[in-house]
C-alpha cells in the first residue's frame, strides 16, 4: 500500500475552539500513514465564527489541506456528502471535528481494509456524554435497526473508513434525505466493525441540538422502513377488533342480562383513544409525504461556495 492515497474528510460548523487540536492530531497521523499524497479535506457548513479563517490559514501553510466552503449551512449529514463528492483519495476516513472520534485510529482501520473490507465502521464504546444522553442513542439505534429492511450495526455512527468503490456507491445514491450511515450499509460490499473508545469532546460544546438529533433518528426510521406504516394497519385492526367485542358484549348485556353497559366514560374513553390514534396516523403518514415532497423537489443537497486550497468547484 505504498502508493495509496488517504483522505481524511471532517465536517465543521463553528468549532474554532477545537480547530488548532484537531489539524495538529489529523497531521501528525497523516505523517505516519504510508503512502500519499494524502489530503485532509475540511468542509465548512456555514460556521459563523473563526472557523473558516483558521481552516482558510491552514490551507495556504499545508498543501495537503482542502476547503470545502458551503454557501450556509446544510447541515451535517449534508456537509459529509460533500466530503463524499469531494474526496480524492483511495480511501477516505469519515469523522467529526470535535476530536471525539479519534483520528490515531487511522491505522487499525486501514489494517481492516487491507483484510479485503470496503467498509471498516466504528462501534463507539464508553461514550463520555451525558447518562441521558448516552441512553437515547442506545435506544435509538436499536429501535432504527429493528424497524429497519437492512441490517444497520448498532453504535455505530458516521466513524468509518472506505474504499473507493464504497465512496463511488454511496456518492451515486440519488436520495436527498441522507442517512449516510444507513446508506453506507445499504451499499453493501464487505463490511465489519472495529470497537474504539468515543472520547469526550476536546473544546467548546456540541453543535447537534436536541431537535436535530430526534431528527436524524427520524430520517434513519423512515429512510430504510415502511414498518410506521404497517404500525397504522396493526393499530387500526386492533382497534376494530376492540370496538367489535365491546358491541357484542353490549348486545349480549342488553338481551340477555337486560342492562345497557353503563357508556359516558366508555365512550370518552373510546374517543380519546381513536382520536389519538388518528393522530398518530397522519402524523406517520405526514412524515412519509413529507420526505417525497424533498425528493420531489430535486433541489442539490448543499451547494458550495468556493473551494480553497485546491483548483476545484462545482455544487452537490
Amino acid at each position: 500500500m505504498s502508493s495509496r492515497r488517504v483522505t481524511i474528510a471532517i465536517p465543521i460548523h463553528n468549532e474554532e475552539e477545537v480547530i488548532p487540536a484537531l489539524l495538529q492530531r489529523v497531521g501528525a497521523v497523516l505523517d505516519a500513514t504510508p503512502g500519499g499524497p494524502h489530503e485532509l479535506l475540511l468542509v465548512d457548513d456555514g460556521s459563523r465564527d473563526r472557523s473558516l479563517a483558521l481552516l482558510e490559514e491552514a490551507a495556504r501553510k499545508d498543501p495537503r489541506i482542502a476547503v470545502v466552503v458551503l454557501s450556509r449551512n446544510f447541515g451535517h449529514q449534508a456537509a459529509l456528502t460533500a466530503a463524499f463528492d469531494h474526496a480524492r483519495g483511495d480511501v477516505m476516513l469519515l469523522m467529526d471535528g470535535d476530536l471525539q472520534d479519534p483520528p490515531e485510529a487511522l491505522p487499525a482501520l486501514l489494517a481492516r481494509l487491507d483484510e479485503g473490507y470496503d467498509v471498516v465502521y466504528v462501534r463507539r464504546t464508553r461514550r463520555k456524554e451525558p447518562i441521558w444522553l448516552r441512553a437515547s442513542y442506545h435506544v435509538a439505534y436499536r429501535i432504527i435497526a429493528s424497524l429497519s429492511k437492512i441490517a444497520l450495526p448498532a453504535d455505530a455512527g458516521d466513524f468509518a473508513v472506505l474504499s473507493r468503490r464504497a465512496i463511488e456507491a454511496v456518492r451515486d445514491l440519488p436520495e436527498r434525505q441522507r442517512y449516510l450511515r444507513g446508506l453506507r450499509s445499504w451499499v453493501g460490499f464487505r463490511q465489519t466493525g472495529l470497537e474504539v473508545e468515543r472520547a469526550a469532546r476536546a473544546a467548546g460544546v456540541s453543535k447537534y441540538s436536541l431537535r436535530r438529533l430526534i431528527g436524524l433518528a427520524l430520517d434513519g426510521a423512515f429512510a430504510f422502513s415502511t414498518a410506521p406504516l404497517r404500525f397504522i394497519g396493526v393499530a387500526g385492526g386492533i382497534t376494530l377488533l376492540g370496538s367489535i367485542a365491546f358491541s357484542l358484549f353490549a348486545i349480549y348485556a342488553k338481551l340477555v342480562l337486560g342492562r345497557s353497559p353503563q357508556g359516558f366514560t366508555a365512550l370518552t374513553v373510546l374517543g380519546t383513544l381513536v382520536g389519538g390514534m388518528i393522530l398518530l396516523s397522519l402524523w406517520i403518514i405526514g412524515e412519509y409525504v413529507g420526505r417525497i415532497y424533498e425528493e420531489v423537489k430535486r433541489r442539490p443537497v448543499y451547494l458550495v461556495d468556493r473551494i480553497v486550497g485546491r483548483a476545484n468547484d462545482g455544487t452537490g
